[in-house]
């Protein structure tokens, strides 16, 4: 039968499949011809597996088995840097096409007992590095709202597979936004956990003390239910944490903060902060207090970010050097293939971070760098702490723009940087942020109905459910508990 997938959510699903209204297979061949259309002009994703259908026909048994979870036959897109065992994994760069994974990250592990089906591997900025999909080594994704504009970053593959129904949900990483951006510029929903609330085991590495799995889906309610799935402690990730390690505080109905002071020097576009002050009334309308808060050292979260996570990019990607796997281009000497190598296996903005991080790592500029951004990071969460001791919930805008277009800031690394200022601090801190949709930027040039814009929802660690309540009441869902 027809499965009609606009609208389409993880719950209404599962009840459909439970019904029989269509079954797995049906359903999962209806998300395969939307990707034959669509995928050719966006490029959600690099690969589309050749198991799909043999996938969905064992989560049909498990419905007849009465053995089916939630999950369980729900299509998902899946980053290029997360590994499912026999299948490739290259995220998106030159120097690991050909590699093939030969475990499950603890989260793919996790979501085959709840029997999902994986639809393929979503486009990326390449190692994760960007925001906006336009340093992948297989092309730029583009926005399913305007193709002319990017889909953001670095996950832009996972969230325009979703806002172009080429999946039900997806997973992708955030590192510095790289879930949420990418989240609201498609107008769709994306979460980064508590870190360590997710295993970051059979991740492909970026920078270790600030990735984190997401999930991204068309509502608070899909998020809610993949993050639950794929959260836990994990013997393999020493960074995990214990369910009760941070007690949750918010009690009845959360009172939200916002950083004013940073807002008005953020270089947010006119649509972003009028929007922004429609969704303040909104909550206000909703019975929420909303009042200024004071985030004292913000303003130097993205610069601490900017030379914390090139020095660990510079750590992660050694090993990436021709040697061990992955591409090989072969010199006249043994140091010629090493430079070959990187010099062709990375692209430009791999590089470029590469050396700034090995930049600021080196003898003479570690302290003057790299540990006073670690201090900084240090301040950061002291201001975030004393600022959650009077409120329960940080509200900013998710980008200080709408989608820009293709090509746009690839020219000026400093302005494409800007575009995380509102999410980095998120990952420095290592408290859960979310992002949802909160309405359309207009105009003359911009597409008819406009483009999306979000707004992002930051609370004290593991208070995720927090979140889930102020968002879904935003966006008046229905509360699943």
């Amino acid at each position: 039968m027809a499965v009609n997938l606009k609208g389409l959510t993880i719950r209404t699903a599962h009840e459909a499949l439970k019904k029989g209204d269509f079954s797995a297979a049906e359903l999962s061949s209806a998300y395969l011809d939307r990707i034959e259309k669509k995928n050719s002009s966006i490029n959600a994703y690099i690969e589309i597996y050749d198991d799909v259908l043999k996938q969905a026909e064992e989560a049909d048994k498990r419905f007849r088995d009465n053995t089916a979870t939630t999950l369980t036959g729900i299509p998902l897109g899946l980053k290029d840097n997360i590994l499912l065992k026999g299948k490739r994994a290259s995220a998106a760069s030159k120097i690991l096409e050909n590699y093939s994974a030969s475990y499950d990250a603890t989260v793919t592990e996790k979501l085959k007992k709840e029997g999902v089906v994986f639809l393929g591997r979503t486009n990326m900025d390449e190692f994760a590095m960007g925001s906006s999909t336009e340093n992948s080594a297989y092309g730029v994704t583009r926005n399913p709202y305007d193709e002319a504009r990017v889909a953001g970053g670095s996950s832009g593959g996972s969230a325009a597979a979703v806002a172009m129904d080429g999946a039900l949900a997806a997973l992708g990483t955030d590192t510095g936004g790289s879930v949420r951006q990418p989240a609201s510029f498609c107008g769709v929903v994306g979460l980064k956990p508590t870190y360590g609330r997710v295993s970051r085991y059979g991740i492909i590495a970026m920078g270790s003390s600030l990735d984190q799995v997401g999930a991204i889906g068309k509502t608070v309610d899909d998020v809610s239910i993949l993050y639950n799935a794929i959260r836990g402690q994990d013997s393999f990730d020493s960074t995990t944490i214990a369910e009760n390690t941070y007690p949750v505080k918010t009690k009845g109905r959360a009172r939200i903060g916002v950083p004013r002071d940073f807002l008005k020097n953020g270089g947010i576009d006119k649509a972003v902060g009028e929007n922004f002050e429609t969704v303040e009334k909104s909550l206000i309308e909703r019975g929420y207090e909303i009042e200024d808060i004071d985030l004292p050292n913000i303003s130097y979260s993205l610069a601490a970010y900017y030379i914390i996570m090139p020095a660990e990019v510079s750590s992660n990607l050694a090993r990436y050097d021709g040697m061990k796997f992955g591409f090989l281009k072969e010199g006249e000497t043994l140091k010629d293939d090493y430079f070959l190598s990187r010099g062709f296996g990375f692209g430009r903005e791999s590089r470029r971070r590469i050396i700034l991080g090995t930049y600021v790592l080196s003898s003479g500029y570690y302290d003057a760098y790299y540990n006073k951004a670690g201090e900084m990071r240090r301040i950061l969460g002291s201001d975030f702490a004393r600022a959650f001791d009077g409120i329960d919930v940080i509200l900013t805008p998710t980008t200080p723009s709408p989608a820009f277009k293709i090509g746009e800031k690839t020219a000026d690394p400093v302005a494409m940087y800007l575009e995380d200022i509102f999410t980095v601090t998120a990952n420095l801190v290592g408290i859960p942020a979310l992002t949802v949709p909160s309405g359309s930027a207009l105009g003359n040039n911009l597409p008819e109905g406009g483009l999306p814009l979000g707004v992002q929802f930051m609370g004290r660690h593991g208070e995720e459910e927090t979140l889930f309540n102020v968002a879904g009441d935003f966006l008046k869902e229905k509360h699943y508990g």
